[in-house]
């Protein structure tokens, strides 16, 4: 048997990826928009409608969530979406981190 030329591919064994799609949706993380002494209650509730396309009625209810609770998980999905969604809080003037859902 002799080696494959240049133009042949030998074929390799695929691993499976470091990130299971299924254990990624069972054990995603959650962005954190925590109460702050700055902003109107109005805003919030402007974000979370123009941010995450919340109906006005759940962007509210996140919002009062914030107020009352002192913070509220807003959004949840991959690290990599929500270090996105909390760069996005964090432009808009909001407090916002990521932690694992459940910790």
């Amino acid at each position: 048997m002799s080696a494959p030329s240049p133009t042949e591919v030998a074929p390799t064994e695929q691993e499976s990826p470091v990130t299971d799609p299924l254990v990624a949706s069972t054990s995603p993380w959650v962005t954190i928009v925590w109460n702050d002494p700055v902003n109107l209650m109005s805003y919030v509730t402007y974000v979370f409608q123009s941010y995450f396309g919340y109906a006005k009625k759940k962007a509210e209810k996140l919002m009062l969530e914030v107020h009352r609770d002192g913070k509220s998980a807003v959004s949840s999905g991959s690290r990599e979406e929500m270090e996105r969604d909390v760069q996005a809080m964090h432009e808009f003037g909001l407090w916002a981190t990521l932690e694992k859902q459940g910790s």
